[in-house]
């Protein structure tokens, strides 16, 4: 019988050992708001001081309190908007509107729209705040060659602007030593931009991620992660050495980094979920959770003090019924296309852990 214990107890202490470790266990809780409001959407951009979210709605730019999802106001007459600047220390927000490319100046606390910025160079779309180089930053699909645009968070004056290798820039991130990091989805590559000279200083192939979109930079790490459809890569920022994949969903459009909980959030809006990975060591990286969203919701934004994630993304009816006698959609395939249907819900989703 002691003997018969005691080849029992072994056996359950080495299954015990062989288990996987649970105590990077993460559990996520998934909120969901109808905020109501007309438009499609782009960026999400939260002010983590406030709790505050910007959500670009087509023609204006909607702001939430974060963990309720109650609408605190509106910030109208911003064109083909697609994402929102926070400067906090300045007072000052900024969103890119590619409908008559130029920048909305607001104040933070007001909301009231401070004057609008002409930016010549066109195609405005991506848009960050550089806190280390106090800077605007936006990234523009300007033809005929994408370009970056710097703008003085205190005045709105554009103080300096960089030619890139691609018309289709992304997001930027900065690492605080002088450098900006853009990526190009089109080339499949990042960019690495000179903040003093406003000069592009390396080129870095991302194989094998294709469409390189979101972007987030790690200090403690120095490195740098890139969302891409299907598998997201990190990058050494010393060497710009691709040191590990991850495999994700697709339609990705942003990245999320809570540095202090080592978390990166990647949004598949082709799968309506966002996959979580934990930051194991510079160059390893755990997938710990698929996160349900709703389908279509492909950009995404983290409050580094809440922790908590945001997404938004209109769910919208059946489309209109065609006009009697109208020839047919052209293929079945996406092409001739008629009208979207009419938006019966607007979703802000929250993320909480």
């Amino acid at each position: 019988m002691t003997r018969r214990l005691l080849t029992a107890l072994a056996v359950l202490i080495a299954t015990s050992l062989a288990m996987p470790s649970v105590g990077h266990a993460q559990s996520f809780k998934v909120e969901k708001f109808d905020i109501k409001g007309d438009g499609g959407t782009d960026y999400v951009a939260v002010e983590s001081g406030t709790g505050r979210v910007f959500v670009s709605r087509g023609t204006h730019m909607m702001v939430v309190e974060g963990p309720t999802g109650k609408v605190l106001g509106d910030i109208m007459n911003t064109p083909g908007v697609h994402g929102a600047g926070i400067a906090t220390k300045a007072g000052h927000g900024f969103t890119t509107n590619g409908g008559d490319s130029t920048v909305t100046m607001f104040d933070l606390k007001t909301l009231a729209v401070i004057k609008q910025i002409k930016v010549e160079v066109g195609g405005l779309d991506g848009i960050m705040y550089d806190e280390p180089d106090d800077k605007i930053i936006l990234t523009n699909h300007s033809r005929p060659i994408g370009t970056l645009v710097a703008l003085d968070p205190k005045t709105g004056d554009i103080v300096g602007k960089a030619e890139l290798e691609d018309n289709a820039p992304e997001g930027a991130a900065a690492d605080g030593k002088g450098h900006i990091f853009v990526n190009n989805e089109g080339k499949n590559t990042i960019q690495v931009i000179d903040v003093k000279t406003w000069k592009a200083t390396a080129s870095w192939p991302l194989d094998p991620c294709k469409g390189p979109t979101g972007i987030a930079y790690d200090k403690k790490s120095n490195r740098i992660f890139s969302g891409c459809n299907g598998t997201s890569v990190v990058v050494d920022a010393s060497t710009g050495k691709v040191v590990a994949n991850i495999k994700n969903g697709t339609r990705v459009d942003a990245l999320g980094w809570d540095p202090s909980k080592k978390l990166i959030f990647i949004p598949n809006g082709g799968e309506g979920n966002v996959t979580v990975v934990r930051q194991d060591s510079p160059d390893k990286y755990t997938v710990v959770e698929t996160v349900a969203t709703f389908a279509g919701a492909k950009t995404i934004t983290v409050d580094s003090k809440s922790h908590n994630a945001y997404l938004f993304q209109p769910e919208r009816g059946a489309p209109p019924a065609p006009p009697a006698g109208a020839a047919p959609a052209a293929d079945g395939r996406g092409r001739g296309r008629g009208a979207p249907g009419p938006i019966v819900a607007s979703w802000f989703i929250v993320i909480k852990q």
